[in-house]
């Protein structure tokens, strides 16, 4: 949804909001909003402040996707009263378990996110004309390179360049299947409707993988092994994610994140509404407070990952922003490739791929 979308009513409803807060601060009853999301996202400076300006007390659980799902549908979506999923994992769950509300946009304050991922997270979220997720935190995952090897690795593929043999890494993880598609000259996601044509380009990139075999150092499985390696020079060149190149930068400037020449693959995290929730007022203020600039900038120092808040660059610590403007030019953030919604079966059509190449002698 675009700004030009916002009425009058809305900014009304946010001014009531405002006032609700203000009067919060000054009850005797105190409010609780039960957050479930992943580290970083709700540093602890803030919690506190937004509990000081609210009055209303932040309960938070750390997950991840799959843990998340799995709480809410075993509850119909009760026990939090905001979550923050990746905007490709709402659709399906919502379709088959309905553990999410739509969101209210009337009651977001667009003005403070970047309209291009609004959109973005609409699309993907969208289901019988409802929205489910506001966008949050983004990242993506490319290249993490040395200025060794620079010149060689520009795509995925030059992952499996002979003169790299011995240097490089991957995970044997979907997003290493959808990069390669990509930088093979195909496009998974625009298959992603047609199995048999899906089935066809993973067949392809499982060659690919098992050719490759013998190039890569090994397949890498937790981000700090992934981080040691490069650290000490085992590794000049893997496919990993943005935050950890640019943690690697701050270290050492020959090592940074690249986006690939067939484009990095772009992940959203969301804020969505638990169909149960016991709080939604409270979820939507926490939603307006922390995509303010200055508080989206906090929560950018503390996971490493940029925020969809509009502005919050200007707010960030030097060195981050510094690596993040070198990764992406304008073109390159054109060209990121974002995760569309996944459709059943395809993951585990996924799966039997990755087994077989983790097989493949």
């Amino acid at each position: 949804m675009t700004r030009s979308y916002r009425s009058t009513r809305k900014q009304a409803l946010l001014l009531s909001a405002t006032l609700a807060a203000g009067s919060f601060s000054g009850s005797a009853m105190a409010e609780e909003l039960r957050l479930i999301t992943w580290g970083g996202y709700a540093p602890d400076d803030v919690v506190a402040q937004f509990e000081k300006e609210t009055g209303i007390d932040v309960k938070v659980t750390l997950s991840n996707n799959e843990d998340m799902i799995s709480k809410l549908r075993a509850t119909g979506g009760a026990g939090f009263d905001l979550a923050q999923p990746s905007q490709d994992r709402i659709v399906g769950v919502q379709r088959q378990f309905n553990i999410y509300k739509p969101v209210d946009f009337t009651r977001i304050n667009t003005d403070n996110l970047q309209p291009s991922m609004v959109k973005a997270t609409q699309n993907s979220t969208e289901l019988d004309g409802n929205f489910y997720g506001v966008p949050s935190v983004w990242g993506t995952s490319g290249l993490i390179v040395h200025s060794s090897v620079a010149d060689t690795v520009t795509d995925y593929t030059d992952l499996c360049d002979p003169s790299v043999e011995g240097q490089v890494s991957y995970r044997l993880k979907r997003p290493t299947l959808i990069g390669f598609a990509f930088a093979m000259g195909m496009d998974p996601f625009a298959a992603y409707a047609d199995r048999d044509g899906y089935q066809s380009i993973m067949t392809k990139v499982e060659d690919k993988l098992i050719d490759c075999k013998g190039i890569v150092k090994t397949y890498w499985t937790g981000g700090d092994q992934l981080l040691a390696l490069l650290r000490t020079g085992e590794v000049k060149a893997a496919m990993a994610w943005d935050a950890g190149g640019w943690k690697l930068n701050a270290e050492n400037p020959e090592i940074r994140f690249v986006a690939p020449d067939s484009g990095a693959l772009g992940w959203i995290d969301t804020f969505a509404i638990p169909r149960r929730s016991e709080n939604e007022e409270a979820a939507y203020k926490w939603i307006n407070f922390v995509m303010q600039p200055e508080i989206a900038a906090k929560i950018t120092n503390a996971s490493g990952n940029f925020t969809a808040s509009r502005g919050a660059d200007a707010f960030v610590k030097d060195d981050l922003r510094d690596a993040y403007r070198a990764s992406f030019n304008d073109a390159a953030i054109n060209n990121i490739k974002w995760y569309p919604p996944v459709p059943p079966g395809l993951e585990t059509m996924e799966g039997q791929v990755l087994d077989r190449v983790q097989a493949a002698n």
